[in-house]
């Protein structure tokens, strides 16, 4: 089909926009606005502002968008100063600046609410939808997106029907109705798969189709949408054509995006912290949200060197206004490194994530486990807990807490308290009446160790289902630190003959890993009772004091059971706190635990 050709700039960079060829469009438009005798109209003010954020730059995008609402509004059109009004509310909201999101939400309220149903006031059912949601009413969020659907359906939209179909899976799954709730987001992502949606629309679906996953915790579809995702902002993008269909000559196209460069060689230099963030012009800015989301997938599936060099690249790639994903890269990278052993690494990763507005746990919690700081790791952990705003929603979120609860619970012997978190995860696990694959895999692991520290007889089945479920799931992390705990559950019931070759097994997968501390563990656990070199210098006598202490020993108990004097005791204990660098028995029996000793 021939293509009439115009010397116009301000067609060309409408043809452009029209290809998703944004940084043409970007360029031929900046070059015609700064012409002293030239003019843009409303609508290519509203281009302008789309393609200046396709194109990296965010606050030119919010200035072209202030002008195209002006325009609107001096030519008395209220749907597109209304829609200008809702993408301004859009843009603000990801630039960290809620009071003049609410401004500008309010404007675009103000001038469509009282027009004929069009195909711009989805956009106002779904921020409702979000709305009720957030505050825990499904039932006026369901109905928002019903009304999102029928106006959808009304102006034959794709674009504003995958929306809707996303709006309504999140109202479902945040009111417990799982299975309608993933099923809704299937149909949403059947159209972004099939290519029949604009490049905004795409963009935006794919990082809340992934955010629903973890929020839902679902592995299997996190992983198959990740992959595709990164193919379709893959480099070089250069805007491939797609069905735009949005039932209005403006089209309803949001801000979110991503991309994908070779991830660099992992280095295990200091991170040099928060990067400036711009994504080079002709690039598809959804790539770096898109990769944050890769780097949790690529976490769980053991491949960590590749997670911490993609979370270096994602935080590089970030736009500045979805900061948010700049930050779990960082705080996925801290995992990565407080697992291999590389504990100040990880501290300046969870620093970084902490700067960026996320609050780093449980990981933070487990940090301050591995160096001995108990006291910290309990009020940590215990602080997230209490925090959570919607702790029903992110059932993932949720779950790594009580897991961590349980681990660190376990660590300083408080067994009633670990016995409480792992029931609540597995009153989890089963919500709905359904169980998660991830969550009861979770779940098994902290009542096999809870039972195990009981020294009741449930251990073993428990172990052995979570053994299961994370090999199922292909988490070899997770399935290592079960074999571990099986081990001793079988070294307890006299089992040698089993202890050791889940020994073994759970080495090599730590060792292929980089698990430093869990692999030398597994190593001297494999020694038996050979002479080893102790942790923190400690002697054999402090490490048996040690020991006792983390047994729940008093001073009495262990001079008892040592045949010592008490003041002995008292200064075996003092050598062993001035060596490990703690201060507390709680902080010592911490130490002893991430350490191996007992």
């Amino acid at each position: 089909m021939s293509v009439p050709l115009t010397t116009d700039p301000a067609d060309r960079a409408r043809s452009a926009a029209a290809r998703e060829s944004w940084a043409e469009a970007y360029a031929l438009l900046h070059a015609h606005d700064r012409h002293p005798s030239r003019g843009l109209t409303a609508d290519d003010l509203s281009v302008l502002a789309d393609a200046a954020w396709w194109s990296g730059h965010v606050d030119e995008s919010v200035a072209a968008r202030l002008r195209a609402h002006a325009a609107f509004l001096a030519a008395d059109d209220h749907r597109g100063a209304g829609l200008a009004a809702w993408r301004l509310y859009d843009e603000y909201s990801g630039l960290g600046r809620p009071a003049a999101a609410a401004g500008w939400l309010h404007r675009a309220r103000h001038h469509l609410e009282d027009l004929p149903d069009c195909p711009e006031r989805c956009l106002l059912e779904m921020t409702a939808a979000e709305e009720a949601s957030a505050r825990g009413d499904h039932r006026s969020a369901l109905a928002a997106t019903r009304r999102m659907t029928a106006l959808a359906l009304a102006h034959d939209s794709p674009d504003l029907l995958a929306l809707s179909r996303q709006a309504g899976s999140r109202a479902l799954l945040a009111a417990g109705r799982r299975t309608e709730g993933l099923a809704l987001l299937d149909d949403a992502m059947r159209a972004v798969a099939a290519g029949e949606l604009s490049g905004p629309v795409t963009g935006r679906l794919y990082c809340l189709a992934l955010t629903r996953c973890g929020e839902a915790a679902d592995f299997a579809r996190a992983v198959a949408w990740t992959n595709a995702a990164m193919e379709w902002c893959a480099p070089p993008w250069t805007g491939r054509p797609r069905a735009r269909g949005t039932g209005t000559d403006r089209g309803t196209g949001t801000n979110t995006a991503t991309g994908t460069a070779q991830p660099e060689t992992p280095r295990h230099a200091p991170d040099p912290g928060p990067l400036p963030m711009t994504v080079p012009s002709g690039e598809n800015p959804f790539r770096g949200v898109l990769r944050a989301h890769r780097v949790e997938v690529l976490d769980l599936l053991g491949a960590w060197a590749l997670a911490e060099a993609e979370a270096r690249q994602a935080c590089r790639e970030v736009p500045v206004d979805r900061l948010e994903s700049a930050a779990a890269a960082y705080y996925a990278a801290g995992d990565v490194q407080r697992r291999q052993g590389r504990l100040e690494a990880a501290a300046v990763s969870y620093g970084h994530a902490h700067e960026l507005g996320r609050i780093p746990q449980p990981g933070l919690a487990l940090l301050r486990l591995a160096q001995g700081r108990a006291d910290a790791a309990v009020a940590g952990v215990e602080l997230a807990l209490a925090c959570r705003n919607d702790p029903d929603h992110d059932l993932l979120g949720r779950a790594r807490l009580l897991a961590a609860r349980t681990e660190v619970a376990l660590a300083v012997r408080d067994l009633p308290g670990a016995a409480r978190a792992a029931a609540d995860l597995d009153a989890l696990a089963g919500a709905g009446g359904a169980d998660v694959p991830l969550l009861r895999a979770s779940a098994d692991t902290a009542l096999g160790s809870v039972a195990h520290a009981e020294r009741r007889p449930g251990a073993l089945p428990a172990l052995r289902r979570a053994l299961a479920g994370w090999l199922e799931l292909r988490v070899p992390y997770e399935a290592a630190r079960v074999r571990m705990l099986l081990a001793a559950a079988c070294r307890a019931a006299g089992d040698e003959e089993r202890a050791r070759p889940e020994l073994g097994a759970a080495r090599a997968v730590f060792e292929r890993l980089g698990a430093v501390p869990d692999a030398r563990r597994a190593a001297a656990l494999l020694a038996g009772g050979s002479r080893r070199r102790l942790p923190g210098g400690l002697t054999a006598r402090e490490a048996e004091v040690l020991r006792l202490v983390a047994s729940g020993g008093t001073n009495e108990d262990i001079a008892r059971t040592l045949a010592i004097s008490e003041h002995t005791v008292a200064r075996h204990l003092n050598h062993v706190y001035a060596r490990l660098g703690v201060g507390s028995r709680a902080s010592a029996t911490a130490y002893a635990y991430a350490h191996g000793l007992i």
